[in-house]
This record gives structure tokens, sequence and C-alpha cells, in this order.
């Protein structure tokens, strides 16, 4: 189930997850390659129930244009050959810098929430 209260919330989720889903993706492939399908898989059980093929594929061609992913063809035991994704040195790069990015952003914005909750419960509101 989405977070939040109606649509409202449901938009906010994925918002957020927009925002989110390219240093996800990486991080995924970082511990370890995957084609599309096992990625959306992941993803669905680290909680991201949001996220489909749609959004996946684009997503991975978008990086592999920015040289942040690379593909191999390997044989499937159980269908067709299929491309497995693995970051390549620029992307593992790149994930060092997002997840900095996210670390400061991220403490920032508790900060800030966990003031705000403060302030409003020492003024009675």
């Amino acid at each position: 189930m989405t977070p939040g209260v109606g649509s409202e919330g449901r938009d906010r989720h994925t918002q957020l997850l927009r925002g989110v889903l390219d240093i996800c993706m990486l991080a995924l492939l970082d511990r370890e390659p995957a084609h599309g399908y096992e990625l959306v898989r992941r993803l669905n059980a680290a909680g991201l129930d949001a996220v489909g093929y749609g959004t996946v594929y684009p997503l991975l061609t978008r990086m592999r244009r920015l040289g942040l992913v690379a593909d191999v063809v390997e044989e499937s035991p159980t269908g067709p050959p299929r491309k497995v994704y693995a970051l390549t040195r620029d992307g593992r790069q790149q994930l060092a810098t997002w997840k900095r990015q996210w670390w400061t952003f991220t403490d920032t914005i508790n900060a800030t929430i966990t003031d705000a909750g403060s302030a409003a419960s020492t003024t009675g509101r």
C-alpha cells in the first residue's frame, strides 16, 4: 500500500520515488548485475512496489547512454537471451557522489522536520 492519504499521498510518493529511483537502481546493480526483470523484482522486494517494467527499462537505457551502466547479452536457461546490466566505473563514481548528496540532503530534511516538530510541540500546536 502506498503511504499517504488518497491520491495526494500517492502523488507525493510518486514524486519522491521519481527523484531517487536512479540511485536505488545503481545501488542494486552495485551489489550484483541484473537484467531488467530482476531489477523490478528487487525494487518491489525493497518496498518500491510502484515500480514496473515501463519505468525500469527506459531508465536503464538512459543510464546506459550516460555511461553509468553497461549491458551484456547472456543466454537464459529458460528463454531467449537477455541483457544483464552492470555498473561501469563512471556508474560507481556517480553512485558514490549521489550517496553523499543523499546523506547530506536527508540529514537536512530530518533535522528540519524534527526541529519543526519540536518547535510545534513547545508552542502548543
